[in-house]
């Protein structure tokens, strides 16, 4: 009699376990077979990557392998904000179109619908650095095996997805579809073009420069630079990600609608 229970609560976990991965399935497929998603998680950063690894119309500074570590370091940060507008405006009209509110309502449940999502969204990740580096290589960037660095570009990685995505379940978790669609997009031109992703901070202007390096995409694209050139995890970068996750989080799971 003693062990029904035990497998009642196995079973059950087990059953749940299978409804997030088939829905972490189904959020991944979306994302892969959307042509406007693909072309901002994968073909525009690749086309940044070009951009910056074969012309000089970006300030990357430093010799050829430095500067091509750079550009690399900047395109996966690129890659990992693009999850903001991605995820932003996928929520927003799940909840316009009512989705959201019927799948909460299903044996998935929020938790189960919420989980399946992040993890939609780790894979999505692990596509897009892959493709990036590939692209990298391809294009004559020859990185130097490094495990401490690569195990400090993957808590980077995911301190800023973490970051990206608690902002992303605010905005769209608050705001109108249309007007996250308009803010979404702006906001991905504006941390591409001067919020410290593709750009140095050094090279922006003052105050500009020093206010980027506070922002999720400053911190992520300064800290993958200094890590990817000096091989070293810049601790303010790592904490100013744990602070952006942190009350992104809050603010989300405080004004999130689920409808």
């Amino acid at each position: 009699m003693s062990t029904l229970p035990a497998t009642s609560e196995s079973g059950g976990a087990s059953s749940a376990f299978r409804r997030v991965l088939a829905q972490c399935r189904f959020e991944t497929a979306a994302v892969l077979r959307n042509g406007e998603q693909l072309l901002l998680t994968l073909v525009l950063p690749l086309l940044g990557l070009t951009v910056m690894l074969r012309t000089e119309l970006l300030p990357v500074p430093g010799h050829p392998g430095a500067r091509a570590a750079a550009a690399v370091a900047g395109v996966v940060a690129l890659a990992v904000a693009s999850q903001l507008t991605s995820q932003a405006i996928g929520l927003a009209f799940d909840r316009r179109w009512g989705v959201l509110r019927l799948l909460a309502t299903t044996p998935l449940g929020p938790r189960g619908l919420l989980a399946g999502r992040l993890g939609a969204v780790l894979v999505v990740l692990a596509v897009q650095v892959g493709v990036i580096l590939l692209g990298g290589l391809v294009l004559g960037w020859r990185p130097v095996p490094d495990l401490p660095v690569m195990a400090g570009g993957a808590v980077l990685v995911v301190l800023g997805a973490a970051a990206f995505v608690a902002l992303a379940v605010l905005l769209g978790g608050t705001l109108r579809a249309e007007a996250v669609l308009a803010v979404a997009n702006l906001l991905w031109v504006l941390m591409a073009a001067g919020g410290g992703l593709l750009v140095p901070a050094q090279s922006l202007p003052d105050p500009l420069a020093t206010a980027v390096e506070f922002l999720p995409s400053g911190a992520l694209g300064e800290g993958l630079r200094h890590l990817a050139i000096s091989g070293a995890l810049d601790l303010r970068a790592v904490a100013v990600l744990i602070v952006w996750a942190a009350v992104g989080t809050w603010a989300a799971a405080r004004w999130f609608r689920w409808e």
